[in-house]
């Protein structure tokens, strides 16, 4: 399973529940990323060969603007759940898409489902 790096949008207390789950996960917080740019976030992600997972369109943008092929980058439009559904959320998207998210994706997922994209985005 792929490693994972929370943007600072996303509780704190989320990736603790990863790791205690069998997850590896970093919050951005705890890797000296607290208000760090998207693009020093998105750059963190690349180098270290984790997924971000984000609250934050401008992620899915970035990429578009820039032709990267990685890293794949998931945006929750979940808001306003608690750190435990959130880290359920995290882990389903691991679970259902673990090859898309090897080869480099843009994933925004919902209530409703999951779209995804490979990157490059056009």
């Amino acid at each position: 399973m792929q490693a994972v790096l929370l943007d600072e949008g996303l509780p704190l207390r989320t990736a603790q529940w990863l790791r205690d789950n069998g997850i590896d996960a970093v919050h951005a917080r705890e890797v000296g990323l607290a208000a760090a740019p998207d693009v020093q976030v998105l750059a963190a992600a690349r180098i270290d060969r984790r997924v971000c997972f984000t609250l934050d369109h401008d992620f899915h943008a970035i990429l578009a603007g820039s032709g990267a092929t990685e890293p794949s980058v998931v945006l929750i439009r979940m808001q306003q759940k608690g750190y435990v559904e959130m880290g359920k959320v995290i882990a389903h998207v691991l679970r259902d898409l673990e090859r898309q998210l090897e080869t480099g994706v843009a994933v925004t997922a919902t209530r409703r489902g999951v779209r995804l994209r490979s990157l490059p985005l056009k």
